[in-house]
């Protein structure tokens, strides 16, 4: 069973920044396109950036463009996300998902959440104003 485990989520203060993590278990995660998601109280889970397998590919939603950074290091089994910049608006659990079959299928990643087969638990990241 692959597992992922966040972590990196906090209390920040408006302007600042966080770098979350996500650590997956097993030996296919560089055949692996990556997420993070974001969910706020009484809110939609929702993509926030989206990374191939490869890391040549990559996706932001608007809001957080030119603020955040999504990387992985295939070395590690790890996949990044460096936030600056932080608005109380981004204010959310994070949660990390897992992809197995993009590589096969020649996509480069995906936006619906319900393609993404593993997630991890969550971590929350909490934007002071």
């Amino acid at each position: 069973q692959v597992q992922l485990v966040e972590s990196g989520g906090e209390l920040v203060q408006a302007g600042g920044s966080l770098r979350l993590s996500c650590a997956v278990s097993g030996r296919a995660f560089n055949r692996y396109s990556m997420a993070w998601f974001r969910q706020a109280p009484g809110k939609e889970r929702d993509l926030v950036s989206a990374i191939s397998w490869s890391g040549g590919n990559t996706y932001y939603t608007d809001s957080v463009k030119g603020r955040f950074t999504i990387s992985r290091d295939n070395a590690k089994n790890t996949v990044y996300l460096q936030m600056n910049s932080l608005k109380p608006e981004d204010t959310a659990v994070y949660f990390c998902a897992a992809n197995p079959s993009a590589y096969y299928r020649g996509t480069p990643y995906y936006s619906g959440s319900h393609e993404y087969t593993y997630w991890g638990q969550g971590t929350q990241v909490t934007v002071s104003s």
